[in-house]
């Protein structure tokens, strides 16, 4: 088990599993389009990381520009039931996708007392 926390729990990752189980293959530039704020530099290691353990597949087309795609294996698609069971967690607690609070922000009391009452 922590092998695998140690793959999940680093930043991004999990962003990046959704977006690839959900909506299939994805070149470098349009990962970066759908996870605003993710640096090119965090990309680059949580992508290299998921390939090395085997979640994605990094297919490389030699063309002018060269074309780099990356696509989930069947071990991230193995993932894709408890993403999708944290997805309706999330609708449930915050009403659609979770969207997260920017760095220091915090619940009000009334928001944190209306989702207990659910």
């Amino acid at each position: 088990m922590g092998s695998l926390l140690r793959i999940l729990a680093g930043p991004w990752t999990l962003h990046i599993i959704w977006i690839l189980t959900s909506e299939g293959p994805a070149r470098f530039g349009e990962l970066r389009q759908k996870i605003a704020g993710i640096s090119a530099k965090v990309l680059t290691e949580r992508l290299r990381l998921l390939e090395t353990e085997g979640f994605v597949l990094r297919r490389y087309e030699a063309a002018i520009p060269p074309k780099v795609t990356y696509a989930p294996t069947d071990r991230m698609r193995e993932l894709s039931p408890v993403l999708c069971q944290l997805n309706q967690l999330a609708s449930s607690w915050y009403g659609g996708e979770a969207r997260p609070r920017g760095r220091g922000q915090k619940r009000s009391a009334a928001s944190i007392r209306s989702s207990e009452a659910r």
